[in-house]
């Protein structure tokens, strides 16, 4: 069986479970401490508040059943996490826990579905930051964020999304957090240090540029039918076929196509379109002397205020003041 539940569910279910939770001795006034909703298992979560926009939570439970959590779209802070044991799957196939820890970055997530899997004890850690303070945990020469870990700071955009292995540095240091012998503010200093070091340990194959481990990488056949797909919509931006048409002519479900094209090109398939469509309409305009609606019809538009809107967002000026010779904001 599994149970399934939206954020909002989840969140009134812990919500309420805390308020009927006993506090033990030991809760430091900078943590609060939850039982786990009977609904759901047993155990508890405790967050800890190591300064204020990063945060510790540290989980020990038994999950009654599979547990299915719906998350919709929404602005994501910088998180990171760690399962020293237990299984969670999320829609981008990414595997947590066992060989994989996890690393999701500031910026807007996309709708996804998290399934966490039954077993007799889930352990582990979750930190979340501002992405803001990487420019001073992490800085580079002129105080910013480094340009390495601008991909984990997205802010508007879509969240990046990586699996790196678990290593048995990373195992050793979750241990130590979890195990902390310490109390009060010696506790909150200690744990500081240690979340620190587990994340420039997660962030360091970044940093050095070398190879990042993925979880569950595209197999060398399916990377060939993506990028088949990217033909297809190359050859057919004024009339593309849809999601799952497309997913069909190059032979994958619609599922991994669109994972594909966010491991591959990151983007989404109709954000590629989008992006083509107006690469497109920008050399008509400059290069040609058909009109705007003329230029919005031949990549794909019948709308001429959508494609308007579409063109602005992506290069800061309207299709007619690129007409008339005016240089993007983007300077393209």
């Amino acid at each position: 069986m599994t149970i399934a539940l939206t954020l909002r569910e989840d969140e009134e279910l812990w919500h309420e479970a805390a308020q009927n939770s006993l506090q033990p001795s030991f809760i430091e006034p900078f943590e609060s401490y939850s039982e786990m909703p009977s609904f759901l298992g047993s155990g508890y979560r405790k967050e800890i508040e190591l300064h204020p926009e990063l945060w510790l939570t540290i989980v020990d439970c038994e999950l009654r059943d599979d547990y299915l959590l719906k998350r919709p779209s929404s602005n994501h802070p910088l998180q990171l996490g760690v399962l020293l044991s237990g299984i969670i799957k999320d829609d981008d196939c990414g595997w947590i826990g066992e060989k994989n820890t996890f690393i999701s970055g500031g910026g807007i997530q996309r709708k996804m579905k998290v399934k966490s899997f039954q077993s007799p004890r889930m352990v582990g850690i979750d930190i979340e930051m501002s992405p803001d303070l990487l420019a001073i945990f992490f800085p580079d020469k002129d105080g910013g964020i480094p340009p390495e870990l601008k991909l984990l700071a997205k802010d508007n955009d879509w969240q990046t999304l990586i699996y790196p292995e678990m290593t048995p540095s990373v195992r050793f240091l979750t241990q130590q957090i979890f195990n902390c012998p310490y109390q009060g503010i010696t506790k909150r200093i200690y744990l500081q240090a240690k979340v620190l070091e587990l994340i420039a340990l997660q962030i360091s194959p970044i940093l050095t540029g070398g190879d990042f481990p993925q979880a569950s990488p595209l197999k060398s056949d399916t990377v060939a039918r993506i990028h088949h797909a990217k033909q297809i919509i190359l050859s057919r931006l004024e009339n593309p076929p849809s999601l799952i048409e497309l997913a069909a002519l190059v032979g994958v479900s619609d599922r991994t196509l669109r994972r594909g094209f966010r491991e591959l090109f990151s983007t989404t398939v109709f954000g590629y379109l989008t992006q083509k469509r107006m690469e497109k309409a920008e050399q008509f305009l400059r290069g040609t002397n058909m009109t705007v609606a003329e230029v919005a019809n031949l990549v794909g538009y019948t709308h001429l205020g959508h494609f308007a809107a579409a063109f602005k967002r992506r290069y800061g000026i309207t299709p007619r003041e690129c007409l008339l010779g005016k240089k993007s904001v983007s300077g393209l």
